[in-house]
């Protein structure tokens, strides 16, 4: 949250550093970035974990259509209403941000202070983000088909597979033989370089919109609209799963699940997913504001119903 807006600023001093063909070579390290951020993923995730929490599949389904299908149907909306008045690369940033996955790190540790049922949790932010690197890439090949702009499907999901799946996979089988004591003891510090990673391909998205002179034409107004239409935008989905999870009649433990995973948007895959899909577009940059307001936005909202919830319903299953 603090290294974001750093990020951006040294993006406007320094933009040649970070920039296409820069000393950084940001077309190329960005891309092993990606690759390290998943490997570590794979790295550091618990398979106990989601073996125990696979079994409720009614509250998986649930959480999963929540995220992938009625997020961006809410986020359709949005658009159709008030779309055509927004800049396109920030009208598609916001389409952009409802097809995302689930967070990891933060749905699980909300899920906890919240006394909900972990296991579910782990599970469900973890599959969401399988899912959401097939279903991503598809929601926004419909999009801008439909907007009249092309993205070779095929292509995208090529490269998401060497720069994701494969080395979320070599992760995973390397914590099997032998690293796991290893990943367990060093997880905050690979969180972190994997934080510090998603800052260098923020810092080089915003460089190349500086020198594309992309801001020059896009001032306050831009950044106010993006953070009225983010607070819009959150504001409905986290009330959509709290009134869905009565509905449903989910228990207390798995309703805070439901609300947390459900609602929650993920910088960590997004950005990675968001360099991969549009690659050095110049607009990057305004693509991803609306994740960049919301994903520091969702902790305060999300964390809030989580001291609600334990206060009101104690530690109910851990």
């Amino acid at each position: 949250m603090l290294g974001m807006p750093l990020a951006v600023a040294l993006a406007w001093v320094f933009p040649d550093i970070g920039a296409k063909g820069g000393l950084l070579r940001t077309e190329i390290t960005t891309k092993l970035a990606v690759a390290f951020v998943f490997f570590s993923q794979g790295l550091t995730l618990p398979a106990k974990a989601l073996k125990d929490g696979a079994s409720q599949w009614q509250l998986h389904l649930a959480v999963q259509l929540f995220g992938f299908l009625i997020v961006p149907l809410i986020g359709l909306g949005f658009d159709a209403v008030v779309g055509a008045q927004l800049a396109p690369d920030l009208r598609l940033g916001f389409l952009f941000l409802c097809v995302l996955p689930s967070t990891i790190v933060m749905a699980v540790a909300l899920a906890t202070v919240a006394g909900g049922n972990v296991p579910a949790a782990i599970f469900n932010a973890v599959l969401s983000n399988v899912l959401g690197v097939f279903v991503t890439p598809m929601w926004v090949a419909w999009l801008m088909k439909s907007s009249g702009q092309t993205l070779s499907l095929v292509d995208v999901l090529q490269e998401l597979f060497f720069l994701l799946l494969l080395p979320l996979a070599v992760g995973q089988i390397v914590r099997r033989f032998g690293a796991e004591i290893w990943a367990d003891a060093n997880r905050k510090r690979l969180n972190n370089a994997a934080n510090a990673i998603i800052l260098v391909i923020v810092y080089a998205a915003f460089c190349n919109s500086v020198k594309a002179d992309l801001w020059s034409s896009h001032g306050w107004k831009t950044f106010v609209a993006a953070a009225v239409g983010v607070m819009v935008l959150q504001l409905v989905a986290v009330g959509g799963a709290v009134l869905l999870a009565r509905v449903f009649r989910f228990a207390p433990a798995e309703a805070i699940v439901f609300t947390i995973t459900g609602a929650q948007k993920s910088l960590a895959t997004g950005v990675p997913l968001a360099k991969v899909i549009f690659g050095a577009h110049p607009g990057l940059g305004l693509i991803l504001l609306p994740i960049m307001i919301y994903h520091p936005s969702q902790l305060f909202l999300c964390g809030t119903l989580a001291g609600r919830h334990l206060r009101k319903h104690g530690v109910t299953d851990r």
